[in-house]
């Protein structure tokens, strides 16, 4: 069994250390650099927003974005179950 690596990421200006498992370092920095990213744009100018509070929004902003992004992918799978089941009929109606 494969243990975790450390890597090490920096957000606001700030170290934090988390293991991740094996091949997953590159995806981890790939977010690390997203969560970067949306947390300094929510900062913007204002250098005395606290760090925990420009994450936890950050954080919320992502999930959010998420679960409309699962939404829209069960919305699609739906739709792409009636048209297959719509398929289907007129196959089994055409004698196929």
């Amino acid at each position: 069994m494969s243990a975790n690596e450390p890597v090490s990421i920096k957000l606001l200006d700030r170290e934090y250390t988390v293991g991740v498992g094996p091949g997953e370092r590159d995806s981890l920095m790939a977010a690390a650099r997203l969560l970067e990213t949306r947390m300094r744009e929510l900062r913007g100018g204002n250098r005395m927003a606290a760090v925990d509070r420009v994450a936890v929004l950050a954080a919320l902003n992502m999930a959010h974005e998420m679960q409309q992004l699962r939404d829209s992918e069960a919305s699609r799978d739906a739709e792409l179950a009636n048209a297959l089941q719509d398929l289907r009929r007129s196959l089994d109606r055409a004698g196929v």
